[in-house]
């Protein structure tokens, strides 16, 4: 019988992928708890939970059962004109863990069509007002996702260069520190005069895609304090960073100045099926409330608030609140913390950062994004059993709430072996 993985190549074009070079693709034929299977059977600890979705494992039982239940109830409808409980239960449950401003939410597909979503938001919103601000702020290095407006708020040109000539107008800021956050804003305090910003996006205290680079909390807080002060709307990009992966519900709680705009998927449904979710204050929502027509968010998706997808999100929510799931969260973060001590020292690791459970070290060897050598490493973590997909030179976990010490131990120990490869 031919293999899946040879099958594959007949007709399938995969995401972040030059085909040329990397041709073979592994096949994963089932997955369970913290474990990928392939179909020759191997075991792989999923270290990065599959892009930071399935935070409470995979296939988990009462999520299964919650979707499977809606499955006989309703699968699929029409969400303009119509409604339905698991939307509006699914309402009810996040405003109670959202940060205190957010007031509506308004859903999609995915993260980056959620962030896209925000961006229309900021960018309308002063449109209806009557002021014309065309302008966008970003972080330098910021990733938002991959269509047309969320591109062009993203920093890094590995992903968008042949696009970069169709992007709107988007001027970039330095991530804040505490030795430069009085430069930026003396400098934002200039440039705010001119009054055509309209919006700024910004990964909070984490940037994902930029090899999960971290910043201030306060310094982060002064800049959109300022940003308030002008009338320009904050649209906090959490589709890594929430729903308990920092340590609190979401990056944002770690921040007294709250976003106007927040933007949310991935760990959402707890990678059982795609959707995205942007959620904003009431004064947002009242620049579009009108007797104009014209003034709505006329934007939609087929699968708007999918019933099942709704049903998934709820019974994550209902894990994520739980003591076990957020004793687990304490857990992974004190072994974290041990693994720290033992390996930052290390001649070979220039420097480490964690927040919440993700970790992550930079190697201290310059390396191409997807280089040899990065690729490499990731035959070494394969090899050994462990899914982790370094970014150049940095390694980080980002591994289920339900991952256990032995297993964690596998990681830690396979990232010792990696170094020393190095």
């Amino acid at each position: 019988m031919e293999k899946l993985s040879d099958r594959d190549k007949k007709h399938l074009w995969h995401p972040l992928t030059q085909h040329k070079v990397h041709s073979n693709m592994l096949a994963i034929s089932k997955a369970k708890g913290a474990v990928l299977f392939d179909e020759d059977g191997k075991e792989y600890i999923d270290g990065i939970s599959s892009w930071y979705t399935a935070m409470y494992g995979h296939c988990h039982p009462y999520i299964l059962e919650k979707v499977g239940a809606q499955m006989q109830q309703l699968d699929q409808v029409v969400f303009s004109g119509f409604t339905h409980e698991p939307a509006v239960k699914l309402s009810e449950e996040l405003i109670k863990i959202l940060p205190e401003n957010q007031e509506k939410l308004f859903f999609s597909d995915n993260g980056s069509t959620a962030t896209e979503i925000g961006i229309k938001m900021a960018l309308q919103y002063h449109f209806n007002k009557g002021e014309k601000r065309n302008v966008l702020l970003a972080f330098e290095e910021g990733f938002h996702g991959d269509t047309f407006g969320a591109m062009s708020v993203s920093g890094l040109s590995v992903y968008n260069g042949p696009f970069k000539d169709f992007f709107i107008e988007v001027e970039r800021i330095p991530v804040p520190t505490m030795e430069n956050i009085e430069g930026i804003v003396r400098q934002l305090q200039v440039r705010l005069e001119k009054n055509n910003v309209a919006g700024f996006i910004y990964e909070p205290l984490v940037q994902g895609a930029a090899a999960m680079k971290m910043h201030c909390a306060e310094g982060l807080g002064q800049i959109l304090a300022l940003l308030k002060e002008h009338n320009v709307l904050t649209i906090a990009d959490e589709v890594m960073t929430g729903f308990g992966k920092t340590g609190k519900y979401f990056a944002s709680d770690y921040i007294q100045t709250k976003p106007d705009i927040i933007c949310l998927s991935k760990a959402l449904t707890a990678g059982l099926v795609p959707m995205g979710l942007t959620t904003c204050t009431e004064n947002v929502y009242n620049a579009f409330y009108s007797d104009d027509i014209a003034k709505g968010l006329f934007h939609g998706h087929t699968y708007t608030a999918n019933p099942l997808a709704c049903a998934a999100a709820l019974a994550a929510l209902e894990l994520l609140k739980t003591d076990e799931i957020q004793g687990n969260i304490q857990n992974i973060i004190q072994w974290h913390n041990k693994f720290d001590d033992e390996i930052k020292s290390h001649p070979k690791v220039a420097s480490t950062r964690q927040l919440g459970v993700i970790y992550a070290l930079d190697l201290n060897v310059k390396m191409e994004r997807y280089g040899n050598l990065r690729d490499k490493l990731f035959k070494h973590f394969m090899d050994n059993g462990v899914f982790l997909r370094p970014l150049g030179n940095t390694i980080y976990i980002l591994a289920p709430f339900i991952t256990t010490k032995s297993q964690m131990n596998r990681i830690y120990g396979t990232i010792k072996s990696a170094i020393e490869m190095v």
